[in-house]
């Protein structure tokens, strides 16, 4: 469902009838004496770049799976899906900062690599800084790739021009990591919550109707924010919740994509 980087050339060689005159090759031409003409190859091989938000948000959860564990899984299921394909695959984890870099490649081994990393590394940093992690990519991947952004893309950083950036040289795709309880609230009384990124601590009643709705309201006001912003960039996004299956979000991005490919 992606495109790859598109003709590639594969060499030269001697004119022959039927060949279209604007493929010929001027230099070799001259310098032989006999017709040649550039020969070109459709490039489907893939660069996959996994960009995961290992931030101290990713660290929560109160379905099945913390929104980390759940990024693992669906960047384990990409990775496999690349190797198959033949494709190379890389990861970029970020927090604030620039965490780890694996450069491409491919081979089960090194996904394998990967999926540990994922799983085990223990970031320094604790928020979010998208547009540094987006600078990065486009620093040490010059040719297209299509790039996974994973993160719950809570910041107060704007990522609008970064993303719009990166988007214009690779195929971009944002997965957007939510849990139940970041949506809406149970009545369960006094709670007191932390921010994992920022420290910050608030007391709230969760026994009143009213705070429950402001906290549904600001929730999907952010959500339809992040949405807009990704539609006005053509940005795909793929929207995972932790507590529901990742499955269903992906099948039905691949078929938008075939469906896409197909007109």
């Amino acid at each position: 469902m992606f495109k790859g980087r598109g003709m590639e050339f594969e060499e030269v060689r001697e004119y022959q009838f039927g060949d279209d005159v604007r493929t010929i090759d001027w230099n070799v031409t001259a310098r032989t004496g006999i017709p040649h003409v550039k020969r070109f190859v459709e490039e489907r091989e893939l660069t996959v770049i996994l960009l995961v938000d290992a931030s101290s948000s990713s660290q929560f959860g109160t379905a099945s799976l913390m929104k980390g564990e759940m990024a693992a899984e669906v960047c384990a299921l990409l990775a496999f899906s690349a190797i198959k394909n033949n494709d190379r695959v890389g990861l970029i984890i970020f927090t604030d900062r620039i965490e780890l870099y694996v450069p491409p490649k491919k081979g089960k081994p090194h996904v394998l690599r990967l999926i540990r990393d994922l799983l085990y590394f223990r970031a320094q940093g604790k928020s979010t800084d998208i547009p540094a992690a987006l600078e990065f990519l486009q620093k040490v991947q010059k040719r297209k790739a299509v790039v996974f952004l994973v993160s719950d893309f809570m910041t107060d950083v704007d990522y609008h021009k970064p993303l719009a950036i990166a988007n214009k040289r690779h195929d971009v795709i944002a997965m957007t990591l939510s849990d139940p309880r970041e949506q809406e609230l149970p009545p369960i009384g006094i709670l007191e919550l932390e921010d994992a990124e920022t420290g910050e601590e608030i007391v709230i009643d969760t026994s009143d109707p009213e705070v429950r709705r402001l906290f549904a309201a600001y929730a999907r006001i952010e959500s339809e924010n992040r949405d807009k912003t990704f539609k006005s960039l053509s940005v795909d996004s793929i929207p995972l919740n932790t507590g529901k299956d990742y499955v269903l979000p992906l099948i039905n991005f691949f078929k938008r994509r075939a469906k896409e490919m197909s007109r």
